[in-house]
């Protein structure tokens, strides 16, 4: 008896999950039909710029860095996102008596199903149209979108299911927080870059397409450009660079496979040195205060490393607080004010303090039996907070204003951001009692259903209630500037902003300490409906 081809059963079984999955609820239905179209416009956006530039001088540069970014995208795609396609997860499989080299196959067809894939045969084919000159360079064009479409699919799954072990556990899934680090250096950097080719043109490309050229998936297109200039030897050299890898691609996945099907699943064991490393990792605790103050914030400083939620958040804040500043003053076009940025990135974190507790904040809650202690509880979490951002606001005020050589300006840059800094800590205080909200411990939304009007007014209005709060020291700086002579007195802004914004953290904690201990139902609530 012939054994039936498994090919076709799993692209019909991932189109069933699929479609199973968006009958679950009309917000996930409008989420990917939102997603789907806003790639698919994109996408074809995309395809009639690269028609537009054909013809180019440096067209083919273009082709070959827009395949190459594509290329590396689905590379690191499971790294950061790995439950992005849980329809085709292999560790579902394991059970079934499945051989790995028609299981690759039947896998690799089944991924070709989907928004991505669409995407990438869209942006090739618009590639191979904007190289391609005559017959023949359209003729291996159609083989090289097949050859860099698979290429780019084999990689993702090659990847994924050599680290799968790893992205299905809790530090695996911690992975996933430096997506927001990846996402706001790459938006610097395509800012930056469209600025450099704005000015000096689209020859500053040529360098780095020549390497990239060797380099599948790219090397497909490099060969269509090629075979257009006539060198055949050349465009078959690249050519078969491309099957090649796909060729590799193909046996390290199988070879992965086969392991991750046939060995035993130890990642859920914890090994004896992690359980003791774990239970003598007591030295934060001997640096901290004593008493509820050095508890909490040794709880608190715990949350940042091992929440992800928590984590994510940090990652990106301290991520963009820094990027924004010295990118800007790296472009020539910052100020020493841009530094300000991180004290506010950092200073958002104090916001819904106690929504990142969610239900077990009923342990705090049990702890809290007058207004001192909610003032205490309060207080050093606002001292778990400061331990890390004030010497960070510091190091990028000083490293934005050496970059932009303006030391005169430091003084009143520090004091501005320390300012900040604590108006939004006095802000965060009293919007985590009067305004807190859950933040769900599983998939990508950070408010609860239903509590997202809770968390705008929480951040965006202590956000401006904290702009208002610095209006003192904002005006003193703008006098002082415009002064004849306020150039003699910048330096007072530094202790007048460090002292002014230590005051309204002081205050904002005290008023909120009262509300705090009186709401403690209202706020378990509140934050245990993630």
């Amino acid at each position: 008896m012939s054994t039936p081809a498994i090919t076709p059963v799993l692209v019909r079984l991932k189109l069933s999950l699929l479609r199973n999955g968006l009958r679950q609820s009309g917000g996930r239905k409008a989420a990917y039909i939102t997603s789907a179209v806003c790639a698919l416009l994109f996408a074809a956006l995309q395809l009639i710029g690269l028609i537009a530039l054909r013809g180019h001088a440096h067209v083919e540069s273009v082709a070959v860095l827009a395949v190459a970014v594509l290329g590396l995208g689905w590379a690191v795609m499971p790294l950061f996102f790995p439950s992005g396609d849980e329809t085709l997860d292999p560790t579902r499989l394991v059970m079934l008596p499945l051989r790995p080299r028609p299981l690759v196959r039947a896998l690799l067809t089944a991924s070709l199903v989907g928004i991505g894939p669409v995407f990438t045969l869209c942006l090739l084919v618009g590639s191979v149209v904007a190289v391609a000159r005559g017959g023949a360079a359209f003729a291996v064009g159609a083989v090289a979108v097949v050859l860099a479409l698979l290429v780019c699919v084999a990689f993702a799954r090659a990847v994924a299911v050599a680290n799968v072990r790893l992205l299905t556990s809790r530090k695996g899934r911690d992975l996933a927080v430096l997506s927001g680090l990846v996402i706001a250096i790459g938006a610097q950097i395509v800012n930056f870059g469209a600025q450099r080719l704005g000015t000096s043109g689209l020859g500053e490309l040529d360098p780095a397409a020549e390497v990239l050229g060797w380099v599948p998936p790219a090397s497909a297109i490099g060969a269509v450009h090629a075979v257009s200039e006539g060198s055949y030897g050349l465009a078959l050299a690249q050519l078969a660079l491309t099957a090649g890898a796909l060729v590799a691609l193909l046996a390290l996945w199988s070879r992965h496979l086969t392991r991750l099907m046939t060995a035993p699943d130890g990642s859920t064991l914890p090994s004896a040195e992690s359980a003791a490393r774990e239970r003598s990792s007591t030295g934060l605790g001997r640096l901290l205060p004593a008493g509820r103050t050095g508890t909490v914030m040794e709880r608190s400083l715990r949350y940042m490393w091992r929440d992800p939620k928590t984590k994510a958040a940090w990652v990106t804040s301290l991520a963009i607080g820094l990027i924004v500043p010295v990118f800007n003053a790296w472009q020539g076009t910052g100020s020493v004010y841009f530094a300000c940025f991180a004290a506010g990135m950092l200073g958002i974190l104090m916001y819904n303090q106690f929504g990142q507790d969610t239900s077990a904040f009923w342990m705090v809650a049990m702890t809290i039996s007058s207004t001192r202690d909610a003032y205490v509880e309060l207080r050093a979490r606002a001292y778990a907070l400061l331990l890390i951002t004030l010497p960070y606001a510091t190091l990028v005020t000083v490293l934005t204003t050496a970059m932009l050589g303006d030391w005169r300006r430091l003084p009143e840059a520090l004091g501005l951001s320390f300012a900040l800094l604590g108006a939004m800590l006095a802000t965060g205080a009293w919007t985590s009692a009067r305004f807190p909200y859950s933040i769900p411990q599983e998939g990508y939304k950070n408010v609860a259903p239903g509590q997202t009007g809770l968390a705008w007014i929480s951040i965006f209005g202590g956000m401006m209630a904290a702009a208002l709060l610095c209006a003192p020291v904002i005006a003193l700086t703008i006098w002082l500037n415009v002064s004849a002579d306020g150039d003699d007195w910048r330096w007072l802004l530094l202790p007048v902003g460090t002292a002014y914004g230590a005051a309204l953290a002081a205050t904002g904690l005290k008023l909120a300490a009262p509300r705090t201990a009186r709401r403690l139902p209202e706020i378990l609530t509140a934050v245990s409906k993630g």
